[in-house]
């Protein structure tokens, strides 16, 4: 059958990416969309790592952080940026683009949650922001609908998705209750669940691509820290995913982490996470 291919990375800043290595990756690739997060730039940056594609993209308030977009081979019919409440500012972390493939609606997602710090301002807005995701997660599940999530979700579900998950339970990206957001985002549709952290709310019925597609292993990893030896030791952590509704999840026909091959031949400290769906 046709497959749409479907990738995401966090580019790490889009003109480094550019400048390292990435253009060689993607002309290889044969990738359909391409989601982006930390970006770091403006359109006429995107435009000169992407030429030929199409984009929509969501700058950050503040210059130089964070930033997501959406590249395509086939434009989009429409995109939002409109996340949660009037007062959070969720600029450059959160942008959705329509397309049809074949004679189907697909809702594609780029999303960067927080990096988080625990039990300081920088993890409330974290909270907020994991808050409006549950939110806007619930909506998108429509009976039937095909919608994707992907991005930099900077939060290891399980213990199978951090290498080191002893040494980081107590630390942002590995909290008891970020993980029962994903207890939650991945339950059972209408069923309630008790999440990690003692929690009880009601499963959105979403499905982890990653884990369903290689079952009950350690990662695979897709973010690797510069310094040290975690990238050759395989030290990391699977914080990037494809979060597909239930239909969607249904046509996933292959899923891989581009990790690459040493680690001088990197372009971003996050490796692309790339799914075919039939259609």
């Amino acid at each position: 059958m046709p497959h749409l291919r479907i990738a995401t990375v966090n580019v790490n800043g889009i003109r480094a990416a550019a400048r390292n290595g990435m253009s060689s990756w993607l002309d290889a690739a044969d990738i359909d969309i391409l989601t982006l997060q930390e970006v770091r730039g403006q359109d006429e940056h995107i435009e000169a790592a992407l030429p030929g594609w199409t984009f929509v993209h969501d700058e950050a308030t503040a210059k130089g952080r964070a930033g997501v977009a959406i590249a395509s081979r086939l434009p989009a019919v429409a995109s939002r940026t409109d996340f949660g409440p009037e007062d959070f500012d969720s600029k450059g972390r959160w942008i959705e683009a329509d397309y049809v493939i074949g004679d189907r609606p697909l809702t594609v997602v780029s999303a960067y949650v927080h990096s988080g710090e625990a039990d300081t301002p920088k993890q409330d807005e974290k909270w907020k922001f994991l808050d409006a995701f549950e939110a806007r997660l619930a909506s998108l599940n429509t009976d039937g609908a095909l919608a994707l999530v992907t991005g930099d979700l900077n939060v290891g579900h399980r213990e199978l998705d951090i290498k080191n998950w002893r040494g980081n339970r107590t630390k942002a990206g590995f909290l008891p209750r970020e993980r029962a957001y994903f207890d939650r985002f991945l339950g059972e549709a209408g069923t309630s669940i008790t999440g990690t952290d003692g929690s009880v709310g009601t499963g959105l019925g979403w499905v982890d691509v990653g884990r369903r597609f290689h079952g009950e292993v350690d990662g695979p990893y897709t973010w690797w820290s510069m310094r040290g030896k975690a990238f050759d030791n395989d030290s990391g952590w699977r914080i990037d995913y494809h979060l597909a509704t239930p239909a969607l999840a249904e046509r996933v026909e292959a899923y891989h982490v581009a990790r690459a091959a040493a680690y001088d031949q990197r372009w971003s400290d996050h490796a692309p996470v790339v799914v075919d769906y039939s259609y």
